[in-house]
């Protein structure tokens, strides 16, 4: 491709990632699968490393997520909120734990924590003192929306944290992901079918829904859940490793997915990816893949962060789900730059949970 070849595809695929971004994280509306976008990013990533002058501040790449909506009050995170990379396959998992192992310059298997990667939204909780002061959505991943009336309403969230095991930081924020039951999700469609009210693509969407109720009476209707699966800030805190900070969290009263290992080595990660995707059927909840992190928090300080992603964690994403259905029609779209690109109208079909129509 010439320059000017290269610059219009670079500015096409940010137009659509950036398109799809807000669907996703703005109006909660996704209209492509989550395959299909990493897809499109991972070919943005690829054009953008081999052309490093065509990179710009306000790419996908640069940055994590969507901007809060109007309407609640901004949070700044103490800590950002990181998004991650992902891993398709066993190969690009043993490349990554090359990279650690170049980057950090150690020759010995690392210790890995492997957990089951929700479908939902991530939040984050902050405790002063032990009490919920306040919870926020990721949002960009440097501010979010204060949702604190509505995470209140979920009760697997402690309003005060136990104290009695393990002293509680002064401050202590952390990471969790809020879900819909599956089988409550199924539910809930039914009664809105019923009731001639729109039904909600998936439980990710419907608990992104949920949680910006301007009225959490609203929120306390719906049977939302979550799991705790990180440490931001945390004020003189003595937690070294990923395990130790799920352990106390636990003890702090905060809800851990049991479905969490400690792996030796990056054979014994793929092995555990293996044994989660067969239980995926069995769950009573969404789950698109798996997240590995470095468990000592030492050597994730040492292998630090990108502007959007830390090089000490991965997403180990589940094979894309595929179905078939039939093409009702082809429809012809042009673009602000003139380019025409034909799009294929397609019988309505669910994958991975989301209504897929074009």
């Amino acid at each position: 491709m010439t320059q000017t070849e290269v610059r219009k595809k670079i500015t096409d695929l940010r137009e659509q990632l950036n398109l799809h971004s807000y669907r996703y994280y703005v109006l909660d509306d996704p209209d492509i699968t989550d395959a299909e976008y990493d897809r499109l990013f991972r070919e943005l990533q690829q054009l953008e490393a081999q052309y490093p002058g065509l990179v710009t501040p306000d790419s996908p790449t640069q940055r994590v997520g969507g901007a809060p909506l109007k309407g609640f009050e901004t949070v700044e995170h103490r800590q950002p909120m990181l998004s991650l990379d992902n891993a398709l396959n066993e190969q690009e998992m043993r490349d990554f734990d090359a990279r650690l192992h170049r980057l950090l310059e150690m020759d010995d298997p690392f210790e890995y924590t492997i957990e089951v990667k929700m479908d939902g939204v991530a939040v984050e909780l902050v405790y002063i003192n032990g009490l919920l002061s306040v919870g926020s959505t990721r949002g960009d991943g440097v501010t979010g929306e204060d949702i604190t009336a509505n995470l209140k309403t979920i009760h697997s969230i402690p309003l005060r944290l136990r104290d009695a095991e393990l002293p509680v930081p002064a401050r202590l924020d952390v990471r969790g992901e809020v879900y819909y039951p599956t089988a409550a999700f199924k539910k809930l469609n039914e009664e809105r079918e019923k009731a001639g009210e729109p039904t909600f693509v998936n439980p990710r969407n419907s608990a992104a829904g949920s949680l910006r109720q301007l009225d959490p009476k609203l929120t306390a209707k719906r049977p939302l859940d979550i799991y705790v699966y990180g440490l931001g800030y945390s004020e003189n805190s003595t937690l070294i490793s990923q395990s130790q900070a799920l352990a106390a969290f636990k003890k702090w009263g905060l809800r851990v997915n049991p479905l969490t290992k400690i792996c030796l080595g990056i054979e014994e990660v793929i092995a555990a990816h293996a044994e989660f995707l067969e239980l995926r059927p069995t769950l009573p909840y969404e789950i698109d893949g798996a997240v590995i992190k470095l468990n000592s928090f030492a050597l994730q300080d040492q292998a630090g962060i990108r502007s959007r992603s830390p090089r000490w964690a991965i997403a180990y994403k589940f094979p894309a789900q595929q179905e078939t259905t039939q093409i009702e029609k082809i429809v012809v779209q042009v673009g602000r730059t003139g380019a025409i690109t034909p799009v294929a109208v397609l019988q309505p079909i669910k994958v991975g949970g989301v209504e897929v129509r074009r």
